[in-house]
């Protein structure tokens, strides 16, 4: 499973990545989320414009993951065909980051960002006005 981008449909509105956000930002708490907590969640889909179109930079789930490959703690894995990533095996090496030919992982706060598929039911797929965002398996 992955998410497929329509750069030709999108229009650059940045809604799959505000609620990408919102979407990570909930705590299992949500009073203390809302009342003692700094939002600490980074959008794991991020819409930039070149010239001629917008593009939209997230995890691809690529076939072949090049971060996984490069992962020298395992901490990245492949979970019935999705990647996954186990915050405490990381090592903080970034090798995983360096690997990723989209940019797609990032390494903030001590820890890798990259698109977890939210539990395979994407909030930016779903909230994508244009229908520019799609699930394929």
């Amino acid at each position: 499973m992955r998410i497929v981008v329509k750069p030709e449909v999108c229009m650059g509105c940045q809604i799959c990545e505000i609620w990408c956000l919102v979407a990570h930002s909930m705590s299992k708490d949500i009073l203390n989320a809302f009342l003692l907590e700094k939002p600490r969640a980074k959008p794991r889909i991020v819409v930039e414009r070149n010239p001629s179109e917008y593009l939209i930079l997230q995890c691809r789930n690529c076939e072949e993951p090049k971060c996984m490959f490069a992962c020298i703690s395992g901490a990245i894995y492949k979970d019935n065909g999705v990647l996954k990533y186990n915050e405490e095996k990381c090592v903080s090496c970034l090798s995983c980051v360096m690997a990723c030919p989209y940019g797609a992982v990032k390494f903030e706060d001590g820890k890798i960002v990259r698109c977890d598929l939210c539990n395979l039911d994407p909030v930016c797929v779903k909230v994508c006005p244009n229908k520019a965002l799609e699930v394929v398996s």
